[in-house]
C-alpha cells in the first residue's frame, strides 16, 4: 500500500468527531441515515471510493475489534496498530469482498484475530497489560478499585494462555459471541470449538486460582466492557 493510500485510510480512524477526510475525487459527505444502512451497502460505496462510507464502517466496528485486539495482545498501542491494519485491508479488498457467513463483522473479527497471531509470533515481546479503563462515575472509589484489580488480573491470566485458548475465551466470554459464531471466525467445526473452549476454561481456571480470581470475574469483566462500549 502506498503512503498516500495509508494516509487516506488513517483519516477516518483518527480524525476527531467521527468525520472523514476525503481524497481527491472521493465522496466525503456522510451517507444519510447511515446508522440504518447495512454493511454490504456501505461496503459497495467504499468500493466506489466513498471515504464517508468507510468512516461509518470504522465507527461501527472499531470498538469491538479494539476490545478483541487489546485482550489478545495485552497492549493498547499494539491493539491500535492491529485494528488500523485491519481497516487498511478492508479498504484494499472492498471491491472484492463478497457477503458470506456471519457477514462483514465476522470477517473483520477474523482478520483482527489473525493479525494478532501474526504480531505475537513476529515480536514475542512480554508486555504489561495496558487495557482501556472501564469508566463509571457511579461506582464508589473502593468498588472501582476492586473492579480495576479484577480487570488487570483477568488480563494477566488471559495473557498466560496459548493463543488459541485466549482467542476462544475472548470471543465467547468477553465479546459475547455464540459458540457457532466464534467457530466460524476461527475456522473450526462447532464440536472442535466446544472442545477448545473446554480446554481453555480448564487451563484458565488453574491460572485464575493462583491469582485468587474467580471465573465469575472473567464473565463480569466481559459484561462490563460490553455495557460500557460506545
Amino acid at each position: 500500500m502506498t503512503a498516500t493510500t495509508m494516509t487516506m485510510i488513517a483519516k477516518p480512524v483518527t480524525m476527531p468527531g467521527g468525520t472523514c477526510g476525503a481524497g481527491a475525487g472521493r465522496s466525503a459527505t456522510p451517507p444519510p441515515d447511515s446508522a440504518r444502512i447495512d454493511d454490504v451497502a456501505l461496503l459497495r460505496a467504499v468500493a466506489a471510493g466513498s471515504v464517508a462510507a468507510f468512516g461509518v464502517l470504522v465507527d461501527r466496528h472499531r470498538p469491538a475489534l479494539l476490545r478483541v485486539a487489546s485482550r489478545m495482545l495485552a497492549d493498547a498501542h499494539e491493539a491500535e496498530d492491529v485494528v488500523q491494519d485491519c481497516f487498511a485491508r478492508l479498504w484494499q479488498h472492498a471491491a472484492r469482498w463478497q457477503p458470506s457467513g456471519a457477514g462483514l463483522g465476522a470477517w473483520l473479527h477474523r482478520v483482527t484475530v489473525n493479525l494478532c497471531y501474526d504480531r505475537k509470533r513476529r515480536f514475542r515481546v512480554v508486555t504489561i497489560p495496558d487495557l482501556p479503563d472501564m469508566a463509571d462515575t457511579a461506582l464508589l472509589a473502593d468498588v472501582q478499585i476492586e473492579a480495576d484489580q479484577a480487570h488487570a488480573q483477568v488480563a494477566a491470566a488471559l495473557s498466560a494462555l496459548p493463543e488459541r485458548y485466549r482467542a476462544a475465551l475472548v470471543l465467547c466470554y468477553l465479546q459475547g459471541l455464540s459458540n457457532a459464531a466464534a467457530a466460524e471466525l476461527l475456522d473450526l467445526h462447532i464440536k472442535a470449538m466446544e472442545s477448545l473452549l473446554f480446554r481453555a476454561r480448564r487451563q484458565l481456571r488453574g491460572v485464575l486460582a493462583t491469582q485468587a480470581v474467580a471465573w465469575r470475574d472473567l464473565v463480569a469483566v466481559g459484561e462490563a466492557e460490553r455495557r460500557h462500549a460506545p
